[in-house]
């Protein structure tokens, strides 16, 4: 989930409705004090803040976030001076953009700093390569995908690369952006619904070899792999 912090309702609005229009789920907040009770209430992935606010401006909450290891922050400012960009990526934001910003370039920024705090968050690289979910078997170093009858299953690159995501981030619902993201990283040259007609070709696959539902479509958020995984 993404949070927007602004005092202005018609930018809060803007940049609200092009999120979601991008497969996130977003909230709003007008200042700092709405701020934390949406995070008390619903901790967010990332945090869009407006610099100058009432009451507690965004730069003294971005310190507070960083020192708290709180949600990664990008602040919004109408002062787009050097020196005021690089006050605000001293005090803590993860990432700073001028008003008015062009809203591709902010949903890149967005792109950008949840993949870096992915990497962060990631477990240790030491950790297995196969994963067991529902009794298929996925190891990413070979390649190999078993159904649980121990069946070899072919994959495409598109194909495999979805399914890793999947394994990798299971029992949690990923937007079209978030897999495309995982799957084909910051040079990909993937439209966003050409992830639809990947998924389905994957899940024919699939369910050609059991009963058992594993990719649910989550309306208008995105999917789920549905079993648990263990990592082997």
């Amino acid at each position: 989930m993404i949070l927007v912090v602004d005092d202005d309702p018609d930018l809060r609005k803007l940049i609200s409705d092009f999120l979601a229009g991008h497969g996130y789920r977003v909230e709003s907040a007008e200042d700092v004090a709405a701020m934390r009770r949406c995070i008390d209430a619903q901790r967010p992935d990332l945090i869009i803040l407006d610099a100058m606010m009432p009451g507690e401006d965004g730069l003294g909450a971005a310190a507070r976030l960083a020192a708290e290891r709180g949600p990664p922050v990008i602040m919004l400012s109408a002062l787009g001076s050097d020196l005021d960009r690089i006050i605000g990526l001293e005090v803590g934001a993860d990432d700073y953009l001028a008003k008015p910003c062009n809203p591709r370039e902010l949903l890149a920024r967005v792109r950008a700093v949840l993949r870096r705090r992915r990497v962060e968050d990631s477990p240790p690289a030491a950790q297995g390569t196969v994963f067991d979910f529902a009794g298929w078997r996925l190891d990413v170093l070979r390649r190999d995908l078993r159904d649980p009858t121990g069946i070899f299953i072919e994959l495409s690159d598109a194909e495999f690369a979805l399914l890793r995501s999947f394994v990798e981030h299971p029992q949690r619902v990923l937007t079209r952006d978030q897999l495309l993201d995982f799957a084909h990283g910051s040079n990909r040259d993937v439209y966003d619904r050409a992830v639809d007609s990947q998924i389905s070709r994957l899940r024919r696959k699939l369910n050609e070899r059991g009963n058992v539902e594993l990719i649910r479509t989550i309306r208008n958020e995105g999917y789920m792999l549905l079993p648990k995984v263990v990592r082997l």
